[in-house]
């Protein structure tokens, strides 16, 4: 039957449908309740998709969570082991060079983390902001018993530092190291560190520390908020009665001072029936949490987000594959129970789309009857029109 033929085109292959295929399969994947109750089993889908929903929004709170704590210092405390050691070339007057006709001694210091469990070793310049090697201004004089390398944006980063010097006697050394802190820190002036209980640490929290001795002690004004009533401890750090929340971060420049270097005395021994040239110490250190790195990449990562969209493009074709068989099985079932009302009901709706398709205006079919007229619109019409004449 041509009818039917046309139907079944129209309800594989709707234009609007195919035009609008992306829009409508990225829309929804909830099933309609129309399919629901024809097929009772569907309801495990439903379920699942419920799970997936707040599956996504405890994900969406871990990935806020984690962006959260990837703004703070993640830090570790680790053991960072110095080894300061030495070793000496005794003078070889038959030597035909001059470096070997005089004696000489070489200082190394060098490093690693105990423990370290990254693949990537890091190097042990990387630690520190200075090094120092102060010699026995006697035995070198005052203007080469100094040994110093600082840190600078081009500075190429080494396993160990050497220092090499003439010399056939015990030398005594001072090793000054300062470690690089990141973020800075800063040691406190005497009075404050008593007063908070810090020694060292980074502004951020100083500040914190500095805030909890306003609110434990209700240093806070109750009328002006933003001003601090300065006990006898703050008027002697600050040296004022009354100071304002904004002028602590300015006030506190000038109680922060550049942390203490860690200070090392060594011998630099020159005699060959000593054995014991190597000296060990252990610092403590602070390195990057393992753990924030796998936290980017969770972060950074695409390769699940691609995964996902995938399989939710596919779900939404299923959805629209399973939306387009319901249409033709509403067709079928409508068309055995009634073929001629059904077939007539779809010409109906053919010629309606077909007076929209092609712009023409009003129903001949009806227009052609007398009771067309005498309908209440019919009244308010004439009347329109004889009063726009």
């Amino acid at each position: 039957m041509p009818g039917r033929q046309m139907d079944m085109r129209d309800a594989q292959s709707d234009p609007t449908l195919g035009s609008n295929t992306k829009r409508r399969k990225m829309a929804d994947k909830i099933l309609p309740q129309r399919i629901r109750e024809l097929v009772p089993e569907s309801q495990a889908y439903m379920d699942l998709l419920a799970f997936e929903r707040k599956l996504d929004q405890t994900i969406m709170r871990k990935r806020v969570d984690i962006q959260e704590a990837l703004k703070r210092p993640m830090k570790q405390k680790r053991k960072l082991r110095l080894y300061i050691s030495n070793t000496f070339n005794p003078a070889k007057p038959d030597a035909e060079d001059s470096d070997g006709s005089i004696a000489s001694w070489e200082l190394r210091v060098e490093g690693k983390l105990l423990d370290d469990p990254a693949k990537v070793k890091r190097k042990f310049s990387s630690f520190f902001k200075s090094l120092v090697i102060e010699l026995d201004k006697d035995l070198y004089g005052p203007d080469n018993h100094l040994v110093e390398w600082h840190r600078t944006p081009t500075t190429q980063e080494t396993d160990g530092f050497q220092v090499k010097r003439p010399g056939d006697v015990n030398v005594r050394c001072t090793l000054l190291l300062m470690l690089d802190y990141q973020p800075p820190q800063f040691k406190l002036d005497p009075r404050l560190a008593r007063l908070l209980g810090i020694h060292t640490q980074t502004r951020s929290c100083i500040i914190q520390a500095l805030w909890q001795y306003i609110k434990t002690n209700k240093l806070q004004d109750s009328h002006d908020k933003e001003y601090i009533n300065c006990d006898k401890y703050f008027q002697q750090i600050f040296d004022c009665l009354r100071l304002k929340f904004s002028d602590i971060p300015q006030r506190l420049t000038n109680l922060l001072l550049p942390p203490d270097p860690i200070v090392i005395n060594h011998v630099i021994s020159v005699d060959p029936n000593d054995q014991k040239k190597t000296a060990c110490y252990d610092i403590d250190v602070e390195v990057e949490d393992p753990l924030k790195a796998q936290m980017s990449n969770f972060l950074l990562s695409t390769a699940n987000q691609q995964e996902i969209a995938s399989l939710d493009n596919k779900i939404h074709e299923t959805i629209e594959s399973i939306n387009q068989l319901k249409i033709q099985r509403d067709f079928m079932l409508s068309f055995s129970r009634d073929p001629k009302g059904y077939i007539q009901d779809w010409l109906k709706s053919q010629s309606r789309d077909l007076k929209l398709m092609t712009d023409v205006v009003g129903n001949p079919e009806e227009e052609r009857r007398a009771e067309f007229y005498y309908q209440p619109w019919s009244q308010e019409a004439v009347s329109r029109y004889f009063y726009c004449k």
